[in-house]
């Protein structure tokens, strides 16, 4: 008969804890100055004592948090801080989207020699792509002997970046890189 130690579950390694995430602001009866200059969306600024702050924001049926320690005296806010705190996660998640969105690069491939429809057929896949917030990589490979093509190859790629100039703009001009051409070309921003 074999005993498991621990029900079956991995140990958990002993000594010191992980220190536990401090607040990143303090609020309410956890402020430790005695002074504090209290701003607000309802009043005007003004230095009053800690008990008169707290006062304050039991008033209005919100939080006195400290958002300014250094400050002599330091700065407190009378808000909701649930709300502060929810807010901020929201911007963070947006922030987190969007850079993970603008991260997408698509590749398109061709030869020197492609086709006019050919080429007519992956400008208009790199426009869908350009116009759904995605960076294009336009590769031309050389096979071969086919390298000897490679100024036919650079004016290809100038000429899909010239066509894509309503919605993309180039970030690099044409570099050879091994049997290799590219450019890349990222979407125009449109203003708000």
């Amino acid at each position: 008969m074999s005993i498991t130690p621990n029900n079956g579950r991995p140990f958990r390694a002993y000594g010191p804890r992980p220190p536990k995430k401090e607040a990143q602001h303090r609020i309410n009866e956890n402020i430790t100055a005695q002074t504090v200059r209290v701003v607000g969306e309802n009043f005007e600024p003004k230095i009053v004592s800690l008990r008169e702050a707290l006062a304050l924001a039991e008033q209005y049926e919100l939080d006195l948090v400290e958002i300014s320690p250094q400050a002599n005296p330091p700065v407190c806010k009378v808000m909701d801080y649930q709300k502060y705190l929810y807010e901020q996660k929201k911007k963070a998640k947006e922030i987190k989207a969007n850079q993970s969105k603008n991260a997408v690069v698509k590749e398109i491939h061709m030869g020197p020699q492609t086709d006019s429809h050919d080429f007519d057929f992956k400008c208009n896949h790199a426009e869908k792509f350009l116009k759904e917030g995605c960076k294009v990589k336009v590769v031309i490979f050389f096979r071969g002997r086919s390298i000897i093509f490679k100024d036919q190859g650079e004016l290809l790629l100038l000429r899909f970046a010239e066509r894509l100039a309503e919605v993309g703009k180039l970030d690099q001009m044409p570099t050879l890189m091994g049997k290799n051409m590219s450019i890349m070309i990222s979407p125009k921003t449109s203003k708000k």
